[in-house]
């Protein structure tokens, strides 16, 4: 016990120079904390057996324990995985020109609500609406924060307490909890279903009309994230518009994704574009701002004036709205497809117009770099795939940077811990990195990580 003695006190610790160097760095309230959390640790450690650690070793260790508990949580990884829309790695990376006005709106005070030419109050909702509706062709747009607040909003202004109708085969789950059913019931509307899984005719919303007398409204619900092949059919929209006009109800898109660029042009599968919605009559189209849109985080709803103003003055509107950072985001980014660039400047779309033969070319300098360093490294064939809930069983041809390692997982998993992490995917036993979702500026970043954690 006499050794137990020989700790030095917390106030004896801050004295100590090294420790001065921490409390410049984290505070002294957070140096404190972790002075006396290593003081514990390391007395067990003495009643073990241990010797008692000098000033230095004690700094290091709180150093240590100060920045696991300081570091933030949330911050960039490289992505390697080939998805490009990847959702735990939040989605669709930003355009350079979103992020600076992202950046230029947080630095002071902001237009957000403030018409400079009248020199009074504005709207939120300015800023985007104009270039959604001539991108779109819809009369009126609003943006809150995320999709699944957009259909919650137009469920609970245009159909609480009354019936909704939604094929069965649409009644679909996207991400970690956003299931049809579950935002119906949380809206207040009353889901009525019609059709069965895989087939549902017209005459099942007719019938279904003529047996609900509380309708409200018509339901499209994108399937996004999978696909139902085969011995399968349900109504277009424009069949659904027609058949709801001649009851004197407004249909509800929901796309999900929401592309405003034709996936098809880049051999995909045709992806429902949100201008194909509006010209159809949708009355309210829904989609995201972050996947096929290629900005940050947001719920859009477009269409008819008659039924999108309103919402813009629901109650549920300001608990849903979406602040300022996104709104900035979400204005570059449209300018990118008013201006005809949004291929080349939206990342998401850079990515999967990117060709093979540039995706080669970039991996074979990889593999060079690689293995100038003394790292084995091969060029196979492989699929990128857009993620994010778009495109279910879409790929896009890729060359893969395969990299020679006895325990891929363990290779995998120094990447994962790294500054900043490097996220790749073992495939056939092999770990393997994709050109196509690595930007030209996070190469060498990328290739020195490879090369720290496989010395």
């Amino acid at each position: 016990m006499n050794r137990l003695r020989q700790l030095p006190s917390v106030d004896r610790l801050l004295g100590e120079e090294v420790i001065q160097d921490l409390i410049a760095a984290y505070g002294h309230e957070q140096t404190v904390s972790a002075l006396r959390a290593t003081l514990d640790a390391v007395r067990d450690e003495v009643r073990a057996g241990a010797d008692v650690p000098d000033a230095v070793t004690f700094a290091a260790r709180a150093g240590t324990f100060l920045q696991a508990r300081l570091t933030p949580t949330l911050r960039r990884v490289i992505n390697a995985t080939g998805v490009i829309i990847h959702t735990n790695l939040g989605r669709a990376p930003l355009s350079a020109a979103a992020r600076a006005a992202m950046e230029a709106v947080s630095q002071g005070y902001s237009t957000l609500e403030y018409d400079p030419l009248e020199g009074k109050r504005g709207h939120r909702t300015a800023h985007a609406e104009r270039l959604l509706c001539e991108l779109t062709g819809a009369e009126s747009a609003l943006v809150v924060n995320n999709n699944a607040g957009a259909v919650l909003l137009a469920l609970n202004g245009l159909a609480r307490g009354r019936g909704v109708i939604v094929s069965r085969g649409q009644l679909v789950e996207i991400g970690g909890g956003f299931r049809v059913p579950d935002v119906m019931r949380e809206s207040g509307a009353r889901l009525i279903e019609v059709g069965t899984t895989n087939r549902t005719h017209l005459r099942d919303y007719e019938q279904a009309l003529e047996e609900n007398e509380d309708v409200a409204l018509i339901l499209r619900a994108h399937h996004s994230n999978f696909r139902i092949v085969g011995f399968a059919t349900e109504p277009s929209l424009p069949e659904l518009v027609t058949l709801g006009a001649e009851h004197g109800l407004p249909v509800l898109d929901d796309l999900g994704s929401g592309a405003l660029l034709d996936t098809a042009q880049y051999g995909l599968a045709h992806e429902p574009m949100v201008q194909e919605s509006v010209t159809a009559g949708a009355a309210a189209v829904c989609f995201s701002g972050d996947k096929l849109l290629g900005g940050p985080q947001a719920g859009i709803i477009v269409g008819k004036a008659e039924t999108v103003d309103p919402l813009k003055r629901h109650p549920l509107a300001r608990a849903l709205r979406a602040d300022k950072l996104c709104l900035a985001g979400l204005q570059a980014t449209l300018l990118h497809y008013l201006k005809g660039e949004a291929a080349e400047e939206v990342p998401v779309w850079r990515m999967i117009a990117t060709p093979l033969a540039e995706i080669e070319r970039r991996a074979r300098r990889w593999r060079r770099a690689l293995r100038r360093a003394g790292i084995g490294a091969d060029i196979v064939d492989g699929e990128s795939t857009v993620g994010g809930g778009s495109l279910p069983g879409e790929t896009l041809p890729t060359k893969l940077i395969a990299l020679a390692a006895p325990h891929p997982d363990r290779l995998a998993a120094a990447l994962r811990v790294g500054d900043p992490p490097v996220i790749a995917r073992i495939e056939e036993d092999r770990l393997v990195l994709d050109p196509r979702t690595v930007s030209a500026e996070e190469e060498r970043v990328m290739l020195r990580a490879i090369e720290e954690v496989t010395q």
